[in-house]
C-alpha cells in the first residue's frame, strides 16, 4: 500500500529543508518566504512506497491567497494518509494557529516541532509529552538542518499513517464561540457527511462566511439564514465580528497551551543577533550601499578571481577534447560535412556554452549564502519604501529575486502575492532582472573585451534590469495599474548559519538544469545552426555568409544597425536565443570564423558596442519557456504579446541610448 504524506507549515519554518532531507531532493531552499510556490512531491528515502508533498508554506487554511488555496484543495480533497505539520519551536504560538485548523480536518497529523536546537540553546524547553496529550496526536522535535529526530518523525508518521489514527480532540473552543460552531455542524451534518467533508471544519469555515463552502455543501437560502443567525448571536455576545472571534478562540488555547508546556527566553540567541546585525544591514542610510557592495563583492569574486580561473581550466580541458575528436575524425577520413558538423557544430556550439559552469556554479554559491542566512529577506523589507513610489511592495521583490536564477519559478512565484493588480505587474517587471541562462552571454563578451572590469559590468548590467523595472513600474502604475499597493508584512527570519547542505543542494541543482539544457535545447540548437549556415535553399553546402541562417539574418539585421551590430550573425544569434539565452553564445560560436569564437566576436563587435549588446541581450523578451509560463499565469496571450512588444521595444531604445552615450563620452 502506497502511503502519501502532505507537509504543511508556515513560510520560512524550514519544510523545504526537512522535505529535501527526507527525500534526497534538490528542491530550493532559501531563508526567506515564498520559495515554494506549488506543491512538489518525491518518495521518501529508504521507505518504499511512500510519499510526501510540500506544500506551499501559509499561516491560515483561509482561501484568501494562491497557496493557501493549493494547500487546502489539496488536503480537502485529495485526502493525503495523514498530515506532517512543521513548526517553528522558536516561534510556537504563531505556528499552532495553523495546527488547530488542520487538526479540525481530522485527517491523521503529526507535529514536526523544528529548530530545536535554536531553542534549546537559548535557554528554552518545551514539554513535547504534555503538548502531544493536550493535542491528542503526536509532537516529534527534530532539526532538519542536521537530521536529528527525523527518524524518529518517519517512524512515527507511517504508524500514523498506517493505523489511520484521527486526533481525538477536535474541539478547542467554548462560550459563545461553542455554541454558534455546535449549532451550525448540527444543521449541516447530513450534507457534509455526503460530501466527505470534515464537519468541524466546515463549521468554521461557515461562520467566517466562506462562500465557497455553501455552494459546495448546496445549502438552501433558508439555511444560509439560520447560519447567519446564529453568526450575528455571537457577534453580538462578544462584541466582535466573525473572524476576529474564531481567532481570539484559537489564541485563548494556544496560549493556555503554551503558559503549561512551553518555556523559552524573551528572545533567543539568534533573534538577538539578528537584532544586533539588522542595525546596519536595514539601517535608513547604510542599507542600499551595503546591498551594492556586497553584490559588487560577489561579482568580482566570480567573474574576476574564482569563477573566471575555473571556466578558463574547463575551457582548457573542452579545447583539449575538442583537439583529440577533430583528430580522431580526421585520422578516420570522416566525410567533410559530417566532420563539420561534430567539430564546427555540435563541439563548438555546446563547448563554447559548458565552460561556464564553473562560473554559474560560484555565483549560485554565493547568493545560496545570502538566502541561506536570511540576508535576502533584508533586501526585500529595505526595498518594500523604493518599491511603493512604483505602485508595488516589498514582497514583489522576492519574485524579482528569484528571478535572479531562473524567470520561471520567479514569475510563478507571484502566486504568493495578494493582490492581483501586484501580481500582474511583478510579472510584467520580473523578466527585466537578469536570469542565470545570461551569465555565459556575459562570460564570454566579458572575457574578449572587458578582462579587467569584469566586476563593473556584471554590476552595472544588473542593476540597469533593476532600473529598467524601476522605470517599467511607473510607467504601468500611472498608465494601466492604477491604484496602491497591498499592505506589506513579512516575517524577518532569524539570521542563520548556512548549511553546507542546502547549499551543495542548490549548487547541484543550478548545475543539472544547467547541463540538462546544455545537452538537449543548446546540443539540438547547435545542430540545427549548423545545419542552416552550412546549406543554401536548395541544400547545397556554400559558405556561410551564402546560407539560409545569413538569408535570415540579413532580413532583420538593419534593426540593430543602429545599434551598431547590424552584422547577420549578431541578429541571428539574438533569434535562436528567444529558444534558451545560452543559445546566443552557441550560435556566435558555430557561426564565427577563428579559434574560439573570440577573433570572430572583435571582428563583429567593438567595446562600445560589446556593450550595446549586452545591454540589448539584458533586456529584450525571456526564453520561450518563461514566456509560456507568462501565459499561463496572465491566462491571456494578448497580454503575454505585450510583454514580448514592450521588451522589445525597451532593449531598443535603452541599446540605442547606451550606445549614444557611449559615442559622446569618446568610446567606440
Amino acid at each position: 500500500m502506497s502511503i502519501h504524506f502532505a507537509l504543511v507549515g508556515n513560510q520560512n519554518c524550514g519544510k523545504s529543508t526537512l522535505f529535501n532531507y527526507l527525500t534526497g531532493s534538490n528542491q530550493h531552499v532559501g531563508n526567506f518566504p515564498g520559495v515554494t510556490v506549488q506543491k512538489k512531491e518525491g518518495a521518501l528515502l529508504r521507505v518504499p512506497d511512500a510519499s510526501v508533498i510540500d506544500l506551499p508554506g501559509i499561516y491560515s487554511l483561509s482561501p484568501y491567497t494562491s497557496e493557501e488555496i493549493v494547500t487546502r484543495d489539496l488536503l480537502l480533497y485529495n485526502k493525503p494518509d495523514a498530515i506532517i505539520n512543521v513548526i517553528d519551536a522558536t516561534n510556537i504560538e504563531r505556528s499552532l494557529y495553523l495546527s488547530l485548523q488542520l487538526i479540525e480536518l481530522n485527517i491523521p497529523m503529526i507535529i514536526a516541532l523544528n529548530m530545536m536546537d535554536e531553542l534549546t540553546a537559548s535557554g528554552g524547553s518545551i514539554d513535547i509529552k504534555a503538548m502531544s496529550e493536550a493535542l491528542t496526536i503526536p509532537v516529534v522535535p527534530i532539526t532538519a538542518n542536521s537530521g536529528e529526530g527525523v527518524a524518529e518523525l518517519v517512524r512515527q508518521a507511517i504508524s500514523l499513517a498506517e493505523n489511520k489514527r484521527l486526533p481525538e480532540r477536535l474541539d478547542f473552543c467554548s462560550g459563545p464561540v461553542h455554541t454558534a460552531i455546535h449549532a451550525i455542524a448540527h444543521l449541516i451534518e447530513r450534507k457534509v457527511r455526503a460530501k466527505g467533508l470534515p464537519l468541524r471544519f466546515s463549521s468554521t469555515k461557515l461562520i467566517e462566511g466562506d462562500s465557497i463552502f455553501a455552494h459546495e455543501l448546496e445549502l438552501s437560502p433558508n439555511e444560509l439564514d439560520i447560519i447567519g443567525h446564529f453568526t450575528e448571536e455571537m457577534e453580538t455576545s462578544l462584541g466582535t465580528d466573525r473572524e476576529a472571534a474564531l481567532a481570539d478562540m484559537r489564541y485563548a488555547y494556544i496560549e493556555k497551551l503554551c503558559a503549561s508546556t512551553v518555556h523559552k527566553p524573551v528572545h533567543t540567541d539568534a533573534q538577538m543577533r539578528s537584532v544586533k546585525i539588522d542595525y546596519y544591514l536595514t539601517h535608513k542610510y547604510f542599507a542600499l550601499p551595503i546591498f551594492v557592495a556586497i553584490m559588487g563583492l560577489i561579482f568580482w569574486l566570480t567573474f574576476d578571481v574564482i569563477g573566471s580561473f575555473l571556466s578558463s581550466l574547463l575551457e582548457e580541458g573542452i579545447d583539449a577534447v575538442t583537439a583529440t575528436a577533430d583528430a580522431g575524425l580526421t585520422a578516420l577520413d570522416i566525410s567533410a560535412p559530417m566532420h563539420s558538423l561534430i567539430i564546427d557544430g555540435i563541439f563548438s556550439g555546446v563547448g563554447s556554452v559548458l565552460s561556464f559552469l564553473p562560473t554559474i556554479i560560484t555565483l549560485f554559491f554565493f547568493l545560496s549564502l545570502l538566502e541561506d542566512s536570511g540576508y535576502m529577506a533584508r533586501v526585500a523589507f529595505v526595498m518594500d519604501k523604493l518599491l511603493r513610489k512604483i505602485g508595488l511592495s516589498g514582497s514583489s521583490f522576492v519574485p524579482m529575486i528569484i528571478g535572479f536564477g531562473c524567470s520561471v519559478p520567479a514569475i510563478m512565484a507571484t502566486r504568493t502575492l495578494a493582490s492581483e493588480r501586484d501580481r500582474k505587474m511583478t510579472i510584467m517587471l520580473t523578466p527585466f532582472m537578469s536570469c542565470s541562462a545570461k551569465l555565459p552571454i556575459y562570460g564570454i563578451f566579458i572575457a574578449a573585451f572587458f578582462p579587467d572590469n569584469g566586476s563593473l559590468v556584471m554590476l552595472s548590467l544588473y542593476f540597469l534590469g533593476i532600473i529598467m523595472a524601476v522605470l517599467s513600474g511607473l510607467l504601468l502604475k500611472s498608465l494601466i495599474y492604477k491604484g496602491k499597493p497591498v499592505p506589506f508584512v513579512m516575517e524577518l527570519p532569524a539570521y542563520r548559519l548556512p548549511t553546507s547542505r542546502n547549499i551543495l543542494l542548490h549548487m547541484w541543482s543550478k548545475a543539472k538544469d544547467f547541463l540538462h539544457k546544455a545537452f538537449t535545447i543548446i546540443f539540438l540548437a547547435s545542430i540545427v545552426i549548423w545545419f542552416l549556415q552550412s546549406f543554401d535553399t536548395r541544400f547545397y553546402m556554400v559558405d556561410a555568409s551564402e546560407s539560409m541562417i545569413a538569408q535570415i539574418g540579413r532580413l532583420i539585421a538593419p534593426i540593430f544597425a543602429p545599434l551598431g551590430f547590424g552584422s547577420w550573425q549578431a541578429a541571428t544569434s539574438l533569434l535562436t536565443g528567444l529558444t534558451a539565452k545560452e543559445v546566443v553564445i552557441s550560435t556566435l560560436s558555430v557561426l564565427a570564423v577563428g579559434t574560439n569564437g573570440a577573433p570572430a566576436l572583435n571582428d563583429m563587435f567593438s567595446g562600445l558596442t560589446a556593450y550595446t549588446f549586452l545591454v540589448y541581450c539584458l533586456l529584450y523578451p525571456p526564453c520561450v519557456a518563461a514566456l509560456a509560463t507568462i501565459r499561463r499565469e496572465m491566462n491571456s496571450s494578448m497580454h503575454t504579446l505585450v510583454i514580448i512588444i514592450y521588451q522589445l521595444a525597451v532593449a531598443w531604445l535603452a541599446a540605442f541610448i547606451v550606445r549614444h552615450i557611449g559615442l559622446l563620452l569618446g568610446f567606440n
